[in-house]
């Protein structure tokens, strides 16, 4: 019997992995033993902490509801989403548009729409148009493609943080022949990811502020070409650069525009490029 010891430990739990394990699992899970072996051996962890951090893990995974997922925000501001995003494509051309993060108030059964209907009825706010093109990275229009999309209202609150169960600025949208989409709706505003659980306590010891900047969420997606999650957030917002999931990327910064004709309505014009699926038949 091997003598466990401050030395040994390490390779042992890696060793009792068994002969017979998924490889991609005994992968990961020998990458993950020795690493975390590893940061309690560096930061030299007491039993009061390790017992601390379960109790914290504990407490997330009691706070999640078909409404919220604190998992994912734990994951979003430890900027592990986003490095698994990164990860994921890497390979993408640059044409491409940048993906970033999905979110936690993804919702799938949002309502399907006409080209410039509003998602934003009974909504009081600022209005806004939000047109643009889905194409490949030839610039080629792509028609029928699926724009979902979602964001948060003029206070800073996505519909699944209000009473109720309604369906609020949310929509799917489908491009017309010449790969347009269009839709109306109302500013969004920054706003601060939930607080009230473990994760904002974490923010708050880490001496972190817990703001996103102004953003539109978008999925869109098209047979025989990788699905795009991604947002565009809006140029001048102060929290840019301290966004408190790591989600902006710098191409996808936007300003409003403005129409003569329409003076008191603000614009959002982008276009999506979109990368072939690999092996893809369509």
């Amino acid at each position: 019997m091997t003598a466990l010891t401050l030395e040994s430990i390490t390779d042992v739990a890696v060793n009792r992995l068994g002969t017979h394990a998924n490889p991609r699992v005994k992968e990961i899970m020998s990458s993950l033993i020795r690493h975390l072996h590893e940061f309690v051996l560096e930061v030299g962890l007491t039993p009061e902490e390790w017992s601390d951090g379960i109790q914290f893990l504990t407490v997330c995974g009691q706070m999640c509801t078909e409404k919220r997922q604190e998992f994912i925000l734990l994951s979003d501001t430890l900027a592990v989403s986003t490095l698994v995003d990164l990860l994921a494509h890497s390979n993408r051309q640059d044409a491409a548009t940048a993906s970033t993060l999905l979110g936690p108030f993804f919702r799938e059964d949002a309502p399907e729409m006409e080209m410039g209907e509003s998602i934003a009825v009974d909504i009081p706010g600022d209005p806004v148009i939000v047109r643009g093109r889905v194409t490949d990275i030839e610039g080629r229009p792509i028609e029928g493609t699926t724009v979902k999309t979602w964001h948060s209202d003029p206070q800073g609150y996505y519909d699944v943080q209000r009473e109720g169960n309604d369906m609020k600025l949310r929509g799917i949208f489908r491009t017309d022949q010449n790969g347009r989409f269009e839709f109306r709706t109302v500013k969004t505003h920054s706003y601060p990811v939930p607080t009230d659980g473990p994760v904002g306590k974490l923010l708050h010891l880490s001496g972190r502020h817990p703001f996103r900047p102004a953003h539109y969420h978008f999925r869109i997606s098209a047979p025989g070409y990788e699905s795009l999650v991604t947002a565009l957030h809006l140029a001048g917002d102060e929290y840019l650069d301290s966004d408190a999931v790591f989600g902006v990327r710098e191409s996808l910064i936007i300003a409003y525009k403005h129409d003569p004709a329409m003076p008191e309505v603000s614009v959002i014009e982008y276009d999506f490029a979109l990368t072939a699926a690999i092996n893809s038949k369509d």
